[in-house]
């Protein structure tokens, strides 16, 4: 049963209550499946705390738990799955498990075991252990209520699970929101996961759950592909690129609280109203958020952002190595996995080269901040306020100092709604009306150069995206869009601009222009 602990926390017990509360947090944690062991001495509090989350899961708060010392074990039915709560204070040897059936009894069931040491290996290795103490320094001795000690530690696979429930719990302690409901909110092609927190009032907040990830391998210049592509790692860039947008006007959410360290960070809720309507483009809503980046593309903006009172935060330049590794990710996925396509060496050197080229050459020497994710379902409507501080912003993490074209054509280009080149040509032209009443200087000719280059730019990237999260991370809902961004692809390519770099496609992966 032995397992190298990784994740420690330790909890006071004063009372019931705390008691309680340790166990809302534990039953926030667990599911069928799991086990949970519980242990300590006589009268240590194991057998209350069982109580109070069997109760907790099954949804009756008078259900009576006895202690199964005698029965050694007792089942109950919760909304999600059986529990078992057992007791191997009896048990002679671990062998006298197999007799009572134990594998059987436990199988899909969420385990709860007091005295586990008595169960040799029949106990899996990952598991929530929490060991209960009377706390002698309190002086109340064993009494009823008497101050306890508990320290849940998370073994093997449980470990990081443990330390996401700590970081939450600890950021939402000291705050209004510890006792609201937490609702699961669907995520996004990101390793980060949200919760939305109700209050009994009905306000509510936003809780991102945003852990730094482990850098991948070294693919070039010694460097993962995240550090290349200037990828965000860790919390600081949203909490800096969040307070940028709200310094300069822009509806981007208020933060309530943070950890920098565990990437926990409480949010205000804009709301769930996306800017589509009925799945497609709603003219006024794209029109307004086209307006919004005019206003952003408009202003004198800083690349170096504070954090909190005493850290700063400098935005990384969309430079040509991040480009260039973006395309790359068609090579990588999409040509193999869904174009089936066995590309030579040579044909992969000549696409890389001609990417630099025409990413060195093409683009106008424009600059500002490219929030690089901002399109439809990144976007909220928010109709009770004013002029673009309607639109919502909540996600631009990843922000760079690149050409203002890239956001635009994000918008435009929506890689998850058919917008059609009508209305595409039209909000294009609005934005670049706004921006020459800020600019009369503006370069409507370099813009739509640089629209095209940036388009074909993100369509070859997401193409290779959304095929990895199929291969990759098994998500093959993304491959519904595929058709879409091939269709913007090619569209792109048509500009004079890509001329040898279309011929490239049109060679190595004609099914693109197929079915464009």
């Amino acid at each position: 049963m032995a397992a190298e602990a990784e994740t420690i926390w330790p909890r006071r017990l004063d009372d019931e209550r705390a008691t309680r509360e340790l166990a809302a947090d534990i039953a926030e944690l667990v599911g069928p499946g799991d086990l949970v062991t519980l242990s300590g001495g006589l009268g240590a509090g194991k057998t209350t705390f069982a109580r109070a989350l069997i109760r907790l899961l099954t949804g009756d708060a008078d259900l009576e738990v006895p202690s199964p010392t005698f029965l050694l074990m007792q089942s109950y039915e919760s909304k999600t799955a059986p529990i078992v709560h057992a007791d191997f204070y009896r048990i002679e040897k671990p062998g006298d498990l197999i007799e009572l059936g134990w594998d059987e009894a436990i199988d899909g069931a969420l385990v709860l075991v007091e005295w586990p040491d008595r169960g040799g290996d029949h106990l899996n290795a990952d598991r929530l252990n929490i060991d209960f103490a009377l706390d002698r320094d309190r002086g109340d001795g064993g009494a009823p209520g008497a101050s306890r000690t508990a320290t849940v530690t998370g073994f093997g696979s449980f470990a990081s699970r443990l330390a996401k429930a700590k970081a939450i719990q600890q950021l939402l302690e000291p705050t209004s929101w510890r006792d609201a409901r937490r609702q699961f909110m669907q995520g996004d092609a990101s390793s980060r996961s949200f919760e939305r927190l109700v209050k009994d009032d009905g306000s509510s907040a936003v809780l991102m759950i945003a852990p730094r990830q482990p850098d991948g391998p070294p693919i070039r210049y010694g460097k993962p592909y995240s550090a290349i592509a200037h990828l965000a790692e860790g919390l600081r860039p949203y909490v800096a690129i969040d307070r940028g947008l709200r310094a300069e006007g822009f509806s981007a959410p208020e933060i309530y609280a943070f950890d920098l360290s565990t990437g926990v960070i409480l949010l205000e809720d804009l709301g769930s109203e996306p800017i589509t309507a009925d799945g497609g483009v709603d003219l006024e809503r794209y029109a307004l958020s086209a307006a919004a980046l005019a206003k952003l593309h408009g202003l004198v903006l800083p690349d170096v952002l504070p954090v909190d009172d005493v850290d700063t935060y400098r935005i990384p330049a969309y430079d040509l190595d991040a480009l260039s590794i973006e395309v790359e990710l068609l090579l990588d996925w999409y040509a193999p996995h869904r174009a089936r396509a066995q590309l030579s060496s040579g044909a992969k050197a000549t696409f890389v080269s001609l990417w630099r080229k025409i990413l060195t050459e093409g683009l106008p020497a424009e600059s500002t901040w490219t929030l690089r994710d901002f399109h439809s379902p990144n976007l909220i409507w928010m109709p009770e306020r004013e002029d673009v501080v309607k639109i919502g912003m909540v996600d631009f993490q990843d922000c760079v100092l690149g050409h203002p074209a890239y956001d635009v054509v994000s918008l435009l280009q929506d890689a998850r709604v058919d917008v059609a080149a009508a209305v595409e040509l039209k909000l294009l032209g609005h934005y670049a009306r706004l921006r020459r009443v800020s600019d009369e200087s503006f370069d409507i000719g370099g813009f739509a150069r640089a629209y095209a280059i940036l388009g074909a730019q993100r369509a070859t990237k997401i193409l290779g995206i959304f095929a990895r999260l199929d291969a990759r991370d098994h998500k093959p809902h993304y491959l519904a869009h595929l058709p879409r961004v091939e269709k913007y692809l090619v569209k792109n390519l048509n500009h004079p601009v890509l001329a040898e770099i279309k011929i490239w496609y049109e060679t190595n992966l004609p099914q693109i222009f197929e079915t464009a």
